[in-house]
C-alpha cells in the first residue's frame, strides 16, 4: 500500500543537522504523521525530504505560471496587466495607451491580494516579454509587501529542550527552530503550539527589524495547535496594526499564506485557493477539528503564519501539509472558528481549557436491516452509540446501542453528518467542538423505540494513554533498578520512533487504540527498563511491560504504585505483569530471591552508578519524600514521629510535606 506522509509545517530546523538513519523493513498501511527533517548532507538546508532542490530560470520559450485565481481579463501578447511603465520608453505590451490608463485606474481600486492572484506569466516569445512580465510580477509583490497587515507577521525563534522519555530523569540536547506568527489585538501574538512546544526561550522579530524581543508564552492549545504569546517591551508594539479576522472562507476563495519558510530569511508570500473544508485530523493535537485545505505551498517555517483573504483579513493559521508522491501543494490551515474558540476560551478562564467532547464512540446506521433491528422507523435517522467513556458526564445518561438522533435540536444523519452550509454537510463532532468546557448540550436519543432527551455537560477528553503531557516532565519511579513509567504517546515515540504504531508491543497498542480510562486519575504503568545490578539478576530482559498489580492490589497509577512500594511493610515485594510474567522477590523458585529491605537498601547504589539524582520524579514527591541519606534526614529533624521508617529509606506523609 502506498505510504501517505502528512508533515506539519514545524519551525525551520537548525542549520546544522546530523544525518539520522531511517527505519528499514516496515510497511505502513495507514497515513503516517511525521516532523520534517533534513537528513541528507547534500541537500539544500532545511529541505523537508532531504532531496536536492533546484532553482529554475525563466528562459525564452519556457512558460511559468503563478498558482492562484485565473485572471479575469486576459490581455493580448501574453501581457498580465500592463500597469508598469514601458521599458525603454516603449509600449512593448501592444496595448492602446487609453486602455492602459483605464487598467491602471481599475487596478488602484482593487485589493493588493486580489491583484496578486490575477497577475500571471504566460508563454513568452522574446526576451523583452520575459523582462516585462517579470517586472509586472515584481510590482505585484511590492503591492503585497506594502500592505499594512504584512508588518503584523513576525518571525518566531524558539529554543526547545524536550524531555527524554526513555531516561525520564534527564532532558535531551536543546535545539532551535524558526517559525512564523502574527500580531492580534490586546498586545498578543499567535503561532502554532508545536512551534513553541517544550520551549526554553522564545524570541520574536518584526519584519524589517534587526532586533529580537523576548516573548512570554501565555497559553498553549495542544488540541488545536495554537499558542498565544506576548512581549513586555513596548517598542515591539510600535508602528504595528494588529491583524483582523475574517469569516470562514468558501470553496475557491483566494488565500495568501504569509510567513518565514525555509529557502530564505525574509518574508515569503504564497497564494492559492480553498480546496476543501471539513473536520480533519490535527497531527500535533491528535484530535479532529474543523480545518481548511488549500493549494498554497506550506513548508517548514510557515507554521503559525496567517492565511489572508482578498480583503486582507486573516482566515486561518498554517499548520500542516500533506506530502505524497501523487499529491502536490496540499496544505492545511486552522480556520477562524477554531482560532476564535481558543482566544475566547483564554479570555474566559485566563488559561486554555480545551475543546470538549461528548464522550462516545458511534456507528453509522446506513444499513436498512440494522435500522430495523434497532427499532428505527424509515423516517428516523441517527447514529448508534457503541460505547460511552466511563469518565465522561454522558456516562450518566447514555448507554450502548442508544440511537443518537439530534444534538442541540440539529438532526444527525445516518452517516453522522449535519447540515453545514448551503450544499455542504459536516461531521456532527463540529457541533460539539463549538461548545466550551463545562457547557451543556441537549441530546435526543431513541432507546428501545422510546424517545429520551437529556441535558448533558461537555468535558475534555481523558485518555487512558495521553497523546501529550502538555509541557510537563515525565513521571518515573525506581526501586531495585526497575524503572517504572506512565505510558503515553510521547513515550512510545521515544522508545520505538515515528513508526511506534507498528513497532510497539501489540498489547500496548491495543490499550492505546481501544482502552478507556475508568477513573480520572487512571494510568497504564509499565516497567520501562531494568538497570542491571546484582539485586535484579534474571530480570534484565523485562522492558515496556505493563504492571497490573502489586502484592495483590490493582495498580491505579504511578503515584499509587510508588506509595504502595514505599509504605510496604511486607517481607517481600511482588509485581504482577502483563503476559503472565511475575517479578517476585521471594526466597522460593529458581529465580533470584530478594527481600523488601534488601531491595530498598540497593536502590541508592544503583542510582549513584547510573548518575540518577532521585529515585522518584518531582511530581510524585507531593505525597511523600524519599530520604536516602543522613544529610537529607537531618533536614527533617523534629518530625520523626510522623515518619514511616523502612530500612534506610523514610517516607514523609503528605500532611507533613508537599514538595
Amino acid at each position: 500500500m502506498e505510504q501517505i506522509t502528512v508533515k506539519r509545517g514545524r519551525g525551520r530546523p537548525p542549520k546544522q543537522l546530523q544525518k539520522t538513519p531511517t527505519g528499514v523493513g516496515s510497511t505502513p498501511s495507514a497515513p503516517e504523521f511525521q516532523k520534517p527533517n533534513a537528513s541528507n548532507n547534500n541537500s539544500v538546508e532545511g529541505s523537508p525530504n532531504g532531496d536536492i532542490e533546484m532553482l529554475e530560470s525563466i528562459l525564452p520559450g519556457m512558460s511559468s505560471r503563478r498558482r492562484g485565481r485565473p485572471r479575469k481579463h486576459p490581455l493580448e501578447n501574453g501581457s498580465a496587466s500592463g500597469f508598469d511603465k514601458p521599458i525603454g520608453q516603449e509600449n512593448i505590451s501592444g496595448v492602446d495607451p487609453k486602455d492602459l490608463k483605464k487598467m491602471k485606474t481599475e487596478r488602484s481600486l482593487e485589493s493588493p491580494l486580489r491583484r496578486s492572484s490575477r497577475y500571471t506569466l504566460s508563454s513568452p516569445h522574446s526576451l523583452s516579454d520575459v523582462i516585462r512580465q517579470n517586472a509586472n510580477a515584481d510590482s505585484v509583490a511590492d503591492d503585497v509587501k506594502g500592505s499594512p497587515f504584512m508588518n503584523a507577521v513576525v518571525k518566531v525563534f524558539c529554543v526547545h529542550t524536550e524531555p527524554n522519555f526513555s531516561l525520564p530523569w534527564q532532558r535531551k540536547r536543546q535545539f532551535s527552530s524558526n517559525s512564523s506568527g502574527f500580531i492580534i489585538d490586546g498586545r498578543r501574538v499567535l503561532t502554532n503550539a508545536h512551534s513553541v512546544e517544550h520551549h526554553t526561550q522564545v524570541k520574536l522579530k518584526k519584519r524589517g527589524s534587526d532586533t529580537k524581543y523576548l516573548a512570554t508564552v501565555l497559553a498553549i492549545g495542544t488540541e488545536c495547535d495554537i499558542a498565544m504569546l506576548t512581549v513586555s517591551d513596548d517598542e515591539f508594539w510600535e508602528g504595528v496594526s494588529p491583524v483582523q479576522f475574517g469569516a470562514l472562507p468558501t470553496l475557491q476563495d483566494a488565500v495568501t499564506v504569509v510567513g518565514y519558510p525555509i529557502g530564505g530569511d525574509t518574508i515569503s508570500v504564497t497564494s492559492g485557493v480553498v480546496s476543501r473544508i471539513e473536520v480533519l485530523s490535527y497531527v500535533h493535537g491528535a484530535t479532529e477539528l474543523l480545518g481548511v485545505q488549500i493549494d498554497a505551498a506550506i513548508n517548514a517555517g510557515n507554521s503559525g503564519g496567517p492565511a489572508f483573504n482578498d480583503k486582507g483579513q486573516c482566515v486561518g493559521i498554517a499548520f500542516q501539509s500533506l506530502k505524497h508522491e501523487d499529491a502536490e501543494n496540499i496544505g492545511y490551515v486552522i480556520p477562524t472558528p477554531v482560532i476564535t474558540h481558543f482566544i475566547t476560551d483564554y479570555e474566559r478562564s485566563g488559561d486554555y481549557t480545551g475543546f470538549p467532547i461528548l464522550g462516545i464512540e458511534w456507528q453509522k446506521m446506513e444499513n436498512p436491516d440494522l435500522r430495523i433491528a434497532m427499532g428505527m422507523l424509515s423516517t428516523q435517522k441517527g447514529v448508534r452509540v457503541r460505547r460511552v467513556e466511563p469518565t465522561a458526564p454522558a456516562a450518566k445518561f447514555l448507554r450502548s446501542s442508544d440511537i443518537l438522533l439530534s444534538f442541540d435540536a440539529i438532526d444527525i444523519a445516518n452517516d453522522g453528518t449535519v447540515p453545514f452550509r448551503r450544499g455542504e454537510r459536516i461531521g456532527f463532532s463540529y457541533l460539539v467542538s463549538k461548545k466550551y468546557t463545562g457547557e451543556h448540550a441537549r441530546v435526543k436519543i431513541l432507546r428501545e423505540s422510546e424517545y429520551h432527551e437529556f441535558d448533558i455537560e461537555l468535558s475534555t477528553h481523558k485518555r487512558l494513554v495521553p497523546a501529550h503531557i502538555k509541557g510537563k516532565p515525565p513521571s518515573y519511579y525506581i526501586i531495585a533498578g526497575f524503572v517504572f513509567s506512565a505510558l503515553s504517546v510521547p513515550y512510545l515515540r521515544s522508545e520505538y520512533g515515528k513508526d511506534y504504531d507498528y513497532d510497539a508491543p501489540v498489547k500496548l497498542l491495543d490499550k492505546l487504540l481501544h482502552s478507556m480510562a475508568r477513573t480520572e486519575d487512571e494510568q497504564l504503568v509499565v516497567i520501562s527498563q531494568v538497570l542491571v545490578a546484582d539485586i535484579n539478576i534474571g530480570y534484565e530482559d523485562i522492558v515496556n511491560t505493563q504492571v497490573l498489580a502489586f502484592n495483590g492490589v490493582h495498580v491505579k497509577n504511578l503515584r499509587h504504585l510508588a506509595d504502595m512500594v514505599e509504605n510496604c511493610e511486607d517481607e517481600f515485594l511482588r509485581f504482577d505483569l502483563e503476559y503472565q510474567q511475575v517479578v517476585s522477590f521471594t526466597p522460593c523458585s529458581t529465580i533470584v530471591v530478594l527481600a523488601t529491605k534488601k531491595s530498598k537498601e540497593a536502590t541508592p547504589d544503583i542510582l549513584a552508578t547510573h548518575c540518577i539524582p532521585s529515585a522518584i520524579s518531582d511530581d510524585l514527591k507531593t505525597s511523600y519524600v524519599v530520604i536516602q541519606s543522613k544529610n537529607e534526614w537531618d533536614l527533617f529533624t523534629g518530625i520523626e514521629q510522623d515518619l514511616n521508617y523502612h530500612g534506610n529509606s523514610h517516607a514523609i506523609t503528605d500532611k507533613m510535606w508537599a514538595a
